[in-house]
């Protein structure tokens, strides 16, 4: 197949994720039309030499898709392939954003049970790394998943479902890029429901004190903490009969681009400028979004326009362990001589049955800590680290982190069993990278 064919090109300029705090520079850029055209060009690499990784919209603040190799850009593979009502699935190619996938979906009177806040990745990325939101009984994006396709390293297209190569199914749903491309997944949906989101203002030490009846009652909970202050923001997102009624587009605009995303930027810059002023930026931030309830579709409820760039770490504890973990954090932070302008973002999930899920085995409760991009934020993390790690945490894979291989084999009972199928499925680590060798082993 020629060069043309698989719209491959020579890489002259670095690859940068989103944060920017990860760049690389492959030889060569592939972008394939088919899934034969990203099979030739596995192949291709291993026959060079390479290395070959598959990167989405760069939303990993890790290297999980850096490569000095080749690197596979997925925006030709995208749409919806098939829509099964009857199983209540849809089928749809690796390199789909999912803010595609759930317009079309809502077009067609479908949607996924849960997603994260954000809707801006490839739906291979996101579910590749983890990503999750919130919820009581509905888990991550990967734990939706019914089935997959996979290139592996021998140029092999793989099926993978319970039934079809289920040990790899068990393990591909968040591979990490190092099992394979995957190049379709295959979604359970089902009928477009509504839910009610009540949004308001709530004291740290109301919030650690009530969780578990909040997480109880809701079938969706999450909260924002400001740091500097006893403030939160609190969530409850729950299925209604209806009527709808979507937020206003004068109190969205306001709400969700002026205040969370337009001023947010514009104190996030002063902070960083002057990092004095952050506590009192804090005080007044935390007070700034008023409470409001309103009856909407999924997407438009789970998610959020994020604009405001930034570096963030997270963890997974055992959720009997958040509210301790939350207190010990808040009380780091109190004592310590840090200034930190971005909220702590806490959401759950129930236990599922994915080799390297975060919520792999346990119910786990998620505590997210950022920094504005440009910030100095290694102090912060590795404080919060320290906590989260005394908790038995597991970091979100596609989040900073200085975990190793030996850590994971610890905090996950089944990291064996992943590294015994990526021995047998890439042994001459042609998806491996820098980030992978630390994480995984070599």
């Amino acid at each position: 197949m020629s060069t043309a064919q698989t719209g491959s090109k020579k890489s002259s300029e670095a690859w940068r994720n989103w944060a920017g705090n990860v760049t690389s520079r492959p030889v060569r850029e592939v972008t394939p039309a088919s899934v034969e055209e990203l099979t030739a060009a596995v192949r291709r690499a291993a026959q060079d030499g390479l290395k070959v990784k598959a990167v989405g919209t760069g939303h990993s603040f890790t290297a999980a898709a850096a490569t000095d190799g080749v690197l596979i850009r997925p925006q030709l593979l995208t749409g919806i392939r098939d829509i099964d009502r009857e199983n209540g699935t849809v089928t749809v190619e690796a390199g789909t954003p999912l803010k595609r996938l759930n317009l079309a979906l809502a077009r067609e009177g479908l949607s996924l049970t849960n997603m994260g806040d954000i809707m801006e990745q490839t739906v291979s990325g996101a579910v590749s790394t983890g990503t999750h939101g919130t919820g009581r009984e509905s888990a991550s994006i990967a734990a939706q998943i019914k089935g997959l396709e996979l290139v592996t390293a021998s140029g092999e297209l793989l099926t993978c479902s319970e039934k079809e190569n289920p040990e790899v199914f068990a393990a591909a749903r968040i591979g990490l890029g190092a099992l394979g491309i995957v190049t379709a997944l295959t979604f359970a949906v089902e009928p477009i429901f509504l839910l009610t989101a009540r949004e308001e203002p709530m004291s740290f030490e109301k919030v650690t004190a009530d969780f578990d009846a909040l997480y109880a009652e809701n079938e969706h909970f999450e909260f924002y903490w400001f740091p500097h202050t006893g403030n939160c923001n609190t969530k409850r997102n729950n299925r209604s009969t209806g009527p709808e009624a979507p937020v206003s587009r004068v109190s969205g605009f306001v709400e969700d681009e002026v205040l969370s995303n337009g001023l947010f930027q514009v104190v996030n810059t002063i902070g960083r400028a002057v990092p004095a002023t952050i506590p009192a930026i804090a005080k007044i931030s935390s007070k700034a979004l008023s409470a409001r309830t309103y009856t909407d579709i999924p997407y438009k409820v789970f998610t959020s326009p994020r604009r405001v760039r930034f570096v963030e770490m997270e963890y997974a504890v055992p959720r009997a362990a958040l509210v301790e973990t939350l207190r010990e954090l808040k009380s780091m932070v109190d004592r310590s001589n840090l200034r930190v302008s971005f909220p702590v973002e806490v959401r759950t999930a129930p236990a599922d049955d994915i080799t390297l899920s975060t919520a792999s085995g346990r119910d786990s409760a998620y505590v997210a800590v950022h920094m504005y991009k440009g910030t100095p934020y290694q102090r912060y993390f590795t404080a919060a680290e320290q906590i989260f790690t005394a908790h038995e945490g597991r970091p979100h894979w596609g989040k900073v982190h200085t975990r190793d291989a030996a850590y994971f084999a610890q905090a996950y009972p089944r990291f064996g069993e992943f590294t015994k199928l990526r021995d047998r499925l890439d042994p001459d680590r042609l998806f491996g990278n820098a980030y992978l060798r630390r994480v995984l082993g070599d």
